[in-house]
């Protein structure tokens, strides 16, 4: 608990056996009260480690649904044992859980109501791995979104991110994209509904065992970052009704 809230993280797995010892190791259980894994149908013993490292609550997928659609069981059930902050964390180690408590106490003291660690603050980004074509496309995809969606973040695109339960239930999240995409429709939706994003600096780790997309998929994702940013601007202007926006 964190000041009288139920903390909650979720991991959405696939192919994380490598590294979820290390993840699970710092992030801070005299504050976070529940852990919830999805394995998204991993070919390595994902659930066997989790399950040997002390995580209760593992839900398994009978098929590869994709990473929104694992997104979408993760906070299914954080909702379902009535958390009040919901931490989504990789469990591939790119990003270090030992963010979790500034993440978690900048809601918990009321402050916002969403939270993302961005690589971008600083000079992090490229310093911990990040390959030059990704930077390059982060920044364009960021320029780009922050124009149409007048706003100011440093990162749209970073998968370490903290949401109060109001945003989780007011927003519906079950419409997205069950693939990558869901990331950015999901913040589409948090500014739809008048929330604000507080951001923190991540250090930026990128080796082996991280899970990263390839090329081909990072071009297919980037062409849909620029999609949900066009309908998002055109809803905003009324000139279109986006239903992921407009129930």
């Amino acid at each position: 608990m964190y000041q009288g809230k139920k903390i909650v993280v979720v991991l959405p797995a696939y192919n994380a056996a490598l590294t979820i010892e290390k993840t699970i190791a710092e992030i801070p259980m005299d504050v976070v009260d529940e852990i919830v894994l999805v394995d998204d149908k991993s070919s390595d013993n994902t659930i066997e480690v989790a399950g040997k490292v002390g995580i209760k609550h593992i839900i398994k997928h009978k098929k590869n649904k994709g990473y929104g659609a694992n997104q979408k069981s993760c906070y299914h059930e954080a909702l379902k044992l009535n958390a009040d902050i919901i931490i989504m964390l990789h469990p591939d180690y790119q990003y270090t859980p030992k963010l979790l408590l500034a993440m978690i106490s900048v809601i918990g003291n009321d402050l916002y109501k969403v939270v993302f660690a961005s690589r971008i603050l600083g000079k992090g980004a490229l310093k911990g791995g990040m390959p030059m074509y990704k930077y390059i496309a982060n920044r364009f995809l960021t320029f780009f979104q922050n124009l149409l969606m007048n706003q100011k973040l440093s990162e749209y695109h970073t998968g370490y991110r903290a949401y109060h339960r109001e945003v989780l239930e007011k927003i519906n999240f079950n419409q997205n994209s069950d693939d990558f995409i869901f990331d950015n429709e999901l913040i589409a939706q948090i500014f739809y509904n008048n929330f604000e994003i507080a951001e923190i600096t991540c250090p930026t780790k990128y080796f082996k065992d991280a899970s990263s997309i390839n090329l081909s998929r990072s071009i297919t994702y980037g062409l849909g970052v620029i999609k949900v940013s066009l309908l998002y601007f055109l809803t905003r202007l009324n000139i279109y009704k986006w239903k992921l926006l407009t129930r």
